[in-house]
């Protein structure tokens, strides 16, 4: 039988199929189906700077007596951080005790000042390492790209101060070059790098005449940028853990990462979409591929297809570019 463990964020894993972060992970009975479905490991759900930072806000706004006085708006602030917090530590107490796959926690941070307390918490809960999600979208004219990039090496910085559990940065394509950052990135201490976050995406409603969301889950099709910048980066950047993230609906997902070289793959939106189950049906393929190609394991074809092992790898960065115009040749 082929051996389907791997290693991710020096963490031991039974497979490289991961529960990625969503409201599905913030249920410990929901976790527990997840495992016996067959997942490696579980990210818990985001904790949110920002809908913290709001909710303070909207309870601010609600009575001016709350800002009336330094004390109560403190402690307003104070009570929503500790309370939210509490909870996300019952969550990860409750996993770790429930199963036996590692439990990855994840705070969702657009500044690194007051992350380093939560992070330090999460730690004691007994999470087995914590992802980073971060996402800034610049605005200001003024600010240069190589500030806004400081920023991320900033937020991993300070959680690196308060932590020794592995940390994972989970990121955006929208870098100007996307293997520099990350290999920035295991410089300040990232232990893996998760690719790619999907972002909350705006639409236009033509019938309100106002902005709403675009839909929500990924489609099989999204895993052709993760794909590419997979391969880019396992066959650039040796020494980092890669977990590919977006667009993984299938088994056949799963094994493309893996040939591209990703360490372990992420699934979400296909749990929403199929159920819990489809999780089995991914692990169920995994096995036959390595059955059908004699692999004993998963190092023996991991990263077969990433950048550095092909002998043409310009078909990473302009595949689409060149079959058009060997098409015209032709003709």
């Amino acid at each position: 039988m082929a051996n389907l463990t791997t290693t991710y964020l020096g963490l031991n894993l039974k497979n490289p199929l991961v529960a990625g972060s969503s409201g599905l992970t913030n249920s410990v009975e929901k976790i527990v189906e997840m495992e016996k479905n067959g997942v490696g490991a579980v990210v818990l759900k985001s904790l949110f700077e920002e809908q913290i930072n709001n909710e303070v806000n909207v309870l601010l706004s609600k009575d001016l007596q709350n800002t009336a006085y330094p004390e109560a708006e403190d402690y307003i602030r104070t009570y929503l951080h500790d309370n939210t917090l509490h909870h996300y530590i019952e969550l990860v107490k409750a996993a770790k005790e429930a199963t036996s796959v590692p439990i990855i926690a994840s705070i969702n941070c657009v500044s690194g000042n007051e992350w380093m307390g939560f992070a330090r918490e999460i730690e004691k809960a007994g999470a087995d390492a914590l992802e980073v999600n971060a996402f800034i979208v610049p605005t200001d004219r003024k600010v240069k790209s190589e500030e806004i990039e400081e920023r991320y090496l900033e937020i991993l910085t300070e959680v690196k101060k308060v932590v020794n559990i592995p940390v994972a940065m989970k990121i955006g394509p929208q870098f100007s070059n996307l293997v520099s950052m990350v290999d920035r990135l295991y410089a300040h201490g990232a232990a893996g790098v998760v690719m790619f976050n999907r972002f909350y995406e705006p639409d236009i409603n033509l019938d309100k005449l106002a902005i709403s969301a675009a839909e929500v889950f990924s489609s099989p099709a999204d895993i052709r940028q993760s794909l590419r910048w997979v391969g880019i980066i396992s066959g650039t950047l040796k020494r980092i853990d890669i977990a590919a993230s977006t667009g993984i609906h299938d088994g056949e997902g799963l094994v493309k990462q893996l040939l591209a070289g990703a360490t372990v793959g992420q699934v979400c939106s296909a749990m929403y979409v199929n159920g819990i189950p489809v999780v089995k049906e991914m692990v169920d393929y995994l096995e036959k591929f390595m059955k059908k190609w004699n692999f004993k394991n998963l190092d023996e074809f991991r990263g077969r297809l990433s950048y550095s092992n092909l002998p043409n790898p310009v078909l990473y960065e302009r595949a689409q570019f060149m079959k058009y115009f060997s098409n015209n040749v032709n003709e």
